[in-house]
This record gives structure tokens, sequence and C-alpha cells, in this order.
């Protein structure tokens, strides 16, 4: 029940680590009242059925099904987290179509070789990752602090998946 699903997944690193997957439960369709208007729906107890999913029998013996007067369940968003990882196909797949996806990132490409003997993930990587789980936005995090100024790290990813930016403390993002 509730309004959240998710689950989790392992991550790919030398410390018990997990990546986690939030999603929201499909939303209602758009109720029409001028489209039940139309048809002969009387306001009331008949637009409350209807916006509870039920079919309706107008007294004068026509029926109305929901599907003529309201539009079809929304996607609820889903947000992933990668957690401390090296890129993790499970994750993609667990993180596909996601509406934000973040991903650490903690080396550039020229220290691809030690991002992989620590489990860790470059920033293109993340960025790789992004594209195979069709995610709408990425946003990097977990950046080493050898980078005073990670801007190359942003360039690097939005080479491969434009819609890149870096987290910054009490950063928020509209998802609506």
């Amino acid at each position: 029940g509730g309004e959240y699903g998710g689950g989790t997944v392992e991550a790919d690193h030398e410390m018990p680590s997990g990546s986690y997957v939030l999603e929201e439960r499909p939303k209602p369709g758009r109720f029409h009242p001028e489209k039940a208007e139309a048809l002969g729906v009387p306001k009331g107890p008949l637009w409350k059925r209807l916006q509870q999913g039920e079919d309706v029998v107008l007294e004068d013996g026509r029926s109305v099904k929901t599907e003529e007067v309201i539009d079809p369940p929304r996607k609820g968003l889903k947000i992933a987290y990668s957690g401390d990882t090296r890129p993790s196909e499970r994750f993609a797949v667990a993180a596909e179509g996601s509406d934000l996806l973040i991903h650490e990132a903690t080396f550039d490409d020229l220290l691809l070789e030690r991002a992989g003997e620590n489990r860790h993930s470059t920033a293109t990587q993340a960025a790789e990752i992004a594209v195979k789980a069709d995610a709408k936005r990425l946003i990097l995090t977990h950046i080493s602090s050898r980078y005073p100024d990670p801007s190359h790290l942003l360039e690097e990813a939005k080479a491969i998946f434009p819609e890149t930016m870096i987290a910054e403390d009490l950063y928020e993002i509209d998802l609506s």
C-alpha cells in the first residue's frame, strides 16, 4: 500500500553498500467535467462514481464509461540513487525510466583505472548509466575533493547525457 514503492540493489563497492529506487504509485487520470456534462451526466453522485473508476448508467439507460471522461492513469515519479558503486547493469535496470537518477562520480576520465580499482564511477560512466536507464535527468554526486572545481566532470558527463548537473549542499530540484 501507500503512495510509494521501491527497492534496493546491491551496489558494486568494496564496503557493503546499496543503491535505492523510490517510485510513486501511478496517479489517477484527470477527470474532465466538460466531457461528463456533454454526455449528460448530472453533477453529484454519478460524477463521484466515475472519478472512483466506476462506469455509470444514466436515467435514460445510456451507459457512460470512465474512460470517456477520465484520462488514463499518470505515471508517478521515479528517483534512483546509486550509492557508492562501480557502474552496475543491475542498477541501470532498476533505474529504468527514472525521472531523476543520482549517481556517484568520484573521478574524471583520467582516473578511470583507479575508479575501477576502488569500485567507484567516473562522471562519464555515470552518464552512460543514465543513458542505459533512459533517465530524464542526472545529478552527479560523491565527487572527490581532489577536484575543487568539478566543472570538467560536468562537461564529461554532459557530452554523453546533456541533462546533467552536479549536486550541491541543500540543493532542491523541481520534478513536476
